[in-house]
């Protein structure tokens, strides 16, 4: 009998939280800013999480800043650290990524699973940069990472579903391949005919908002809104993952 896929669903405030305990989906990554890409949550919000009646496993996202993934010495030592708390404030696990010309930054995840211990490791979409992501997946798993959330190289994975095939196959026994990128319950049947163990997405919607002043390039003023969990959509995308 064939395992049933997990559902990973992307929170960023404490209405996503809410809506994870609902519906009891199997796994969270929690983040902040998911409109740049995600990054580290505050170790409030970690706390929180954790503490949420009925929350799933919290994997947390170890991202300090937006843009690439090549990350200097400082950066790095923030990371482990940021682990660290991460990991002492009671979250399962964490999702890191970091590439260097072009390849995995085995420097980075070396030090990052050592910070972890048991705790289980994602390497986050970082992986969609690499140049060779098959021999990426077999440094991965030769390192110890758990698992790789993957868009097959695509913006969206809708796009790179053969690729996907190829990742999941190849990978099998060996690492866990998990399809995020664009996944809608529309998407999910595709998906689960690529043989993928896990998938992951964010089921936003926008909660309008006006701000008097501009905040920056992202929060100009005037109407506009911010990312939150909408449960609805979270709710199809677990109930087609679940019906196979």
């Amino acid at each position: 009998m064939l395992s049933p896929v997990a559902f990973e669903l992307a929170v960023q405030d404490t209405h996503g939280l809410e809506v994870a305990a609902r519906l009891g989906v199997d796994r969270i990554e929690l983040c902040s800013a998911l409109a740049l890409g995600g990054v580290t949550p505050s170790l409030a919000f970690v706390e929180a999480a954790v503490a949420t009646p009925g929350i799933p496993p919290v994997h947390v996202l170890i991202r300090p800043r937006p843009g690439g993934f090549t990350y200097e010495p400082p950066e790095t030592a923030m990371i482990v650290q940021d682990v660290r708390h991460a990991l002492l404030a009671g979250a399962t696990g964490v999702v890191i990524g970091g590439i260097r010309t072009g390849e995995v930054d085995t420097d980075l995840v070396k030090r990052v699973l050592d910070a972890a211990g048991p705790a289980p490791v994602t390497f986050h979409r970082a992986f969609d940069t690499l140049r060779d992501p098959l021999t990426a997946a077999e440094t991965l798993a030769a390192l110890g990472v758990r698992r790789i959330l993957t868009s097959a190289g695509a913006t969206s994975v809708a796009d790179a579903l053969p690729a996907l095939t190829t990742l999941v196959r190849a990978a099998e026994g060996r690492i866990e391949i998990m399809a995020g990128g664009g996944v809608d319950a529309a998407l999910i049947p595709a998906l689960l005919r690529t043989g993928v163990p896990a998938v992951h997405a964010s089921a936003k919607r926008i909660v309008p908002e006006e701000l008097t002043v501009g905040l920056g390039t992202s929060s100009p003023a005037g109407a506009g809104g911010r990312e939150t969990t909408d449960f609805d959509v979270a709710a199809r995308i677990l109930a087609a993952v679940r019906a196979g």
